[in-house]
């Protein structure tokens, strides 16, 4: 089993920081694009970093939401061909799907960080309602 302690988590979700930053180191990023992270995932794919959580999780297409958390770790080791594969694809369906020109209220917003949010949670096995406590402190 993975220690958490070796789990970085990418995100441009302000919810996981919130609800999860006491138990896993989260790099924050709320100004990049959905894209963007895929993008700093690829990197660090590319660097030796190990891919925990596939890039493309849950029903929800890049193209409808703006939130995207991807599970690395926290050092690089070898380079794996296959998760740099998968990394780059996941990029490759992200730029296929022309995004969405809406705009997007409030509660929309906080609905898709609950989505990215309970997606993450799920993939790490951490009890998401209890980290949803975290998110008033």
């Amino acid at each position: 089993m993975i220690s958490e302690r070796q789990y970085l988590i990418l995100t441009n979700n302000p919810l996981v920081k919130a609800c999860m930053a006491e138990r896993y180191e989260i790099l924050l990023a709320e100004e990049r694009t959905l894209r963007e992270i895929l993008v700093k995932a690829r990197d660090m794919v590319y660097a030796g970093h190990t891919l925990y959580t596939h890039p493309l999780a849950g029903s929800v297409k890049p193209n409808e939401t703006p939130y995207k958390s991807v599970v690395v770790s926290k050092t690089p080791g070898e380079f794996s061909a296959e998760q740099a594969g998968l990394i780059a694809g996941s990029i490759e369906v992200c730029d296929k799907l022309t995004p969405r020109r809406r705009t997007l209220t409030q509660s929309v917003l906080e609905d898709f960080q609950l989505i990215d949010y309970t997606l993450l949670s799920g993939a790490l096995g951490f009890d998401a309602a209890a980290g949803l406590s975290n998110a008033g402190k």
